[in-house]
């Protein structure tokens, strides 16, 4: 299979191509390197340093001829889409539309959008599946779910077909240590642990412990990025099977709380990880956890790797590598 990836030199991106390359795939990755990182790009990829509202260079790459394209290059930052929407909506809509139709153009007739959970915001029951109402509660969730609907619009204009893989929360590294770059900025639970254990910060801040759930903090569905991986390679090959469209959530169908998290990484690295508890955030909700039956039962999909102890250890050793590098 020749398949593209947009946003491939990414966090989950560079995941995605190892699994891809690992069964021998040809893979390209059209990034603009904003987030991404070129060091974590394998040698093996054809690389093309590109922005996805640059429509010249988007028609360029996909000219090449490709089996499937991968959709990754989005900002994901739900608290910040609240603050820049023009930022969203410009790179995340705009740059998604300008993405899908030269797809069509160029007749690349398998695409998969790496979507999320934030589609359906607040839960209103648990475990989530894709069923659930989608009622976004941050503008990020709702540029996700705004591409999903020109997805299946453009599906039933053209010959066209996709998979949206709903992601909860991606998380962990490589098992085998081939990735090492570590995202800019993080914002995420677990990358902001990390920095904690690590002496690059001096707290975390818990919101909230007064939560109806057993340890009073709020408890999330983390999925690990090795698992996340699969599923794209999955739903490639459902793709060229099966020729037809799948919503589907990744997700590993076990909620983990922030105290469980904190408390694993004390006892994996040995550090103290300060922690400040502080009032709820608005809008969070006290669990979020997804059932994932859909994915296991069309795609064959599982979270084999999605324990607490896998998520905290591969990202621990991230971490102790770059302290080693600096």
């Amino acid at each position: 299979m020749k398949v593209l990836l947009f946003g491939g030199a990414g966090y989950i991106g560079t995941h995605v191509a190892l699994a891809f390359l690992e069964r021998n795939d040809t893979v390209g990755i059209f990034d603009n390197l904003s987030s991404g990182l070129r060091s974590n790009i394998d040698d093996r990829c054809q690389f093309y340093e590109g922005d996805i509202l640059n429509r010249e260079q988007v028609r360029e790459v996909l000219s090449q001829g490709w089996d499937a394209v991968v959709h990754l290059a989005a900002f994901k930052a739900a608290g910040e889409s609240m603050l820049k929407p023009f930022k969203y909506s410009e790179n995340n809509i705009t740059g998604s539309l300008i993405l899908i139709t030269e797809c069509i153009r160029a007749e690349v007739r398998n695409f998969i959008l790496s979507s999320s959970a934030a589609v359906y915001g607040e839960p209103s029951y648990l475990p989530v599946d894709e069923k659930h109402p989608t009622n976004p509660t941050n503008y990020y969730g709702y540029t996700k779910l705004c591409i999903e609907e020109n997805l299946k619009w453009y599906s039933q204009l053209k010959e066209f077909n996709y998979v949206a893989l709903r992601y909860f929360n991606a998380a962990g590294y490589d098992q085998d240590g081939k990735m090492l770059g570590l995202e800019n900025n993080p914002a995420n639970l677990i990358p902001v642990v990390m920095e904690v254990a690590a002496g690059l910060r001096p707290n975390l801040l818990v919101f909230g412990r007064d939560y109806d759930t057993p340890d009073g903090t709020g408890v999330r569905d983390y999925v690990h990025v090795t698992d996340l991986a699969k599923g794209h390679l999955l739903a490639a090959d459902y793709l060229l099977k099966n020729h037809k469209n799948l919503v589907v959530n990744l997700g590993s169908e076990a909620g983990l709380s922030v105290q469980q998290i904190l408390d694993t990484t004390r006892e994996i690295t040995g550090k103290e990880v300060a922690a400040q508890y502080v009032e709820r955030r608005p809008g969070d909700p006290a669990k979020l956890v997804a059932s994932s039956k859909l994915a296991k039962k069309e795609l064959g999909w599982e979270a084999l790797h999605s324990s607490v102890e896998s998520i905290v250890t591969s990202t621990w050793k991230v971490y102790q590598e770059q302290a080693k590098q600096d």
